[in-house]
């Protein structure tokens, strides 16, 4: 079912909010999906996802490139149970942004990120939001 990001219904956000990996699906210069496990936070009031990351790993330079390449999807999965987020990405590293990136990740997962020299989080506008069994 697809559903705008502001009108999550009660069980598709207590799913979200248990701290379960999830894949993001950016798309490399070559227009194939590059799919990779990420820790995320989400506020689901603003629609926003956050997945912190190095700013010279291929999912942050994905972002980077913009134009369709921006257009993400995030998908938390259990069993037959899941929910993708979908949206707008872009990447940075403004000291503000990324330290509030850090501080819902920590809350969520109980422990900071990593913290590499080139430390970003890429942002998802979430626009499109579609799940099974929830």
């Amino acid at each position: 079912m697809s559903r705008a990001a502001t009108e999550l219904p009660a069980t598709t956000r207590a799913f979200l909010a248990h701290p379960h990996t999830a894949t993001l699906t950016t798309l490399r210069p070559d227009g194939t999906p590059h799919v990779t496990p990420v820790r995320f936070t989400i506020e689901t009031a603003a629609a926003l996802v956050r997945v912190t990351t190095r700013a010279g790993a291929r999912k942050a330079r994905n972002v980077a490139v913009g134009g369709r390449a921006a257009h993400v999807a995030l998908c938390q999965a259990d069993g037959f149970r899941w929910v993708t987020l979908e949206g707008r990405a872009t990447v940075t590293d403004d000291p503000v942004r990324l330290t509030e990136a850090v501080r819902r990740y920590t809350a969520r997962y109980g422990a900071a990120p990593p913290a590499p020299p080139d430390l970003a989080v890429i942002e998802i506008a979430v626009d499109r939001v579609l799940t099974l069994n929830l």
